[in-house]
């Protein structure tokens, strides 16, 4: 085979997995599901409904809050059911907040009727607290710590399986059927909170 034999067969097989690599990377694409960008910096409050009467708003390159007279939730308008989240945020060394997820009424959140992933460094109950979901999964020593400082929480809902990653650490995986889909809440009920980005794509 000569030089210009042997460039020409080379082009075509270049050509052949290129277009190979490009279906796969596509199918796979439409397949999990392209990330939605909900919350970017101050932008986003109103992909949410809000609940409660925190003082959510737009400051310090998020979405923030820091009163209210009670437990105040930031609810998707959307519902889910297979999906995976990624949310940056920030929280103050004794706030209490969560990411409900499944969440069954819209208007009424708890922990009961969502799966909550914890931010609540103090919470009494440590088990519990950071990196568990409430009354589902705890997290086991040495428990882990979001207060003063940015994190990122990764969390699955893939059919029964839960899967929780707080700043790559994986803190749950565990199998439960009790909620199947439903919208998902930003919780803020003390301390500070601010919510840099949120991102979600369907499974």
């Amino acid at each position: 085979m000569n030089r210009a034999d042997l460039i020409v067969l080379i082009r075509q097989r270049l050509r052949v997995t290129f277009f190979l690599v490009a279906s796969f990377s596509a199918a796979n694409a439409t397949a999990q599901g392209e990330w939605i960008t909900l919350i970017d910096g101050t932008e986003g409050i109103e992909n949410f409904t809000p609940l409660g009467d925190a003082n959510w708003a737009a400051e310090m390159a998020s979405i923030r809050a820091t009163e209210g007279s009670g437990s105040s939730w930031l609810v998707s308008r959307q519902s889910y059911t297979n999906f995976e989240i990624r949310v940056e945020f920030w929280a103050s060394h004794d706030a209490n907040s969560g990411i409900y997820l499944r969440c069954q009424n819209p208007e009424r959140i708890t922990d009961r009727d969502c799966y909550e992933a914890n931010i609540f460094d103090q919470r009494p109950e440590a088990a519990y607290g950071t990196g568990g979901i409430v009354h589902v999964a705890p997290v086991s020593e040495p428990l882990p710590k979001a207060g003063d400082r940015w994190n990122i929480y990764r969390i699955v809902m893939n059919g029964d399986h839960l899967i929780v990653e707080l700043n790559n650490e994986r803190t749950v995986d565990v199998r439960d059927d009790n909620l199947a889909s439903g919208p998902f809440a930003l919780q803020w009920a003390r301390g500070e909170m601010r919510f840099r980005k949120v991102q979600i794509r369907e499974l």
